[in-house]
């Protein structure tokens, strides 16, 4: 991790090693995905056809329902020394895929983070292109990208593959000081 910071290696090595746990997390809080159903508690509805989101932390404020259905990953979460968990772009949960599923031309909301992608279940067909460069996700491994870039998500495999899966958590973005961190979580604190 070329310009990560002690905090972020600490953070991708906890996360790596809190894999299982998280795994574990997602399967007692996943659905079919069909859509023939009702949206189960705490799934945001879809950001686009195929796209779902269960937030642990949804713009700097903790969810606690999701948070006790996800002790494995909660309790990751409290370990991390870089997680933008105070701070309207801090956002951390699973991310899910369906075979199909397209997000186009997405730019995150500010280069003072960076997304990490805790890869949980990739099947084939699966890609990610941040600033016109293919990234690779791994099961188990962590994935550093900035977000800022114009970027696309798709997921070309078959439905037989079933959905990709990533425990996504907002770190701090390694050039971004202590004393700038504390002066954004002031002016980016969210809504009490």
């Amino acid at each position: 991790m070329p310009g990560a910071t002690p905090g972020q290696r600490h953070d991708v090595e906890l996360l790596e090693s809190s894999f299982p746990a998280i795994l574990r997390d997602f399967g007692s809080v996943s659905w079919d995905f069909s859509g023939t159903t009702p949206l189960p508690r705490g799934w945001s509805p879809p950001l686009a056809p195929g796209c779902y989101q269960l937030l642990l932390y949804q713009e700097g404020r903790c969810q606690p329902s999701n948070c006790r259905r996800c002790p494995g990953a909660y309790r990751a979460l409290r370990g991390l020394r870089s997680f933008m968990s105070a701070n309207t772009f801090g956002n951390a949960g699973f991310s899910v895929l369906l075979p199909g599923a397209r997000l186009e031309g997405c730019c995150g909301p500010t280069n003072a983070r960076v997304r990490c992608h805790l890869g949980l279940k990739i099947p084939p067909g699966c890609e990610l292109v941040v600033g016109g460069e293919p990234q690779c996700w791994a099961e188990g491994h962590c994935l550093l990208v900035d977000d800022s870039f114009l970027h696309t998500v798709a997921h070309n495999g078959s439905p037989e593959d079933g959905p990709r899966v990533v425990f996504i958590v907002d770190l701090w973005h390694p050039n971004v000081a202590g004393a700038e961190r504390q002066a954004l979580d002031f002016v980016f604190a969210p809504d009490p």
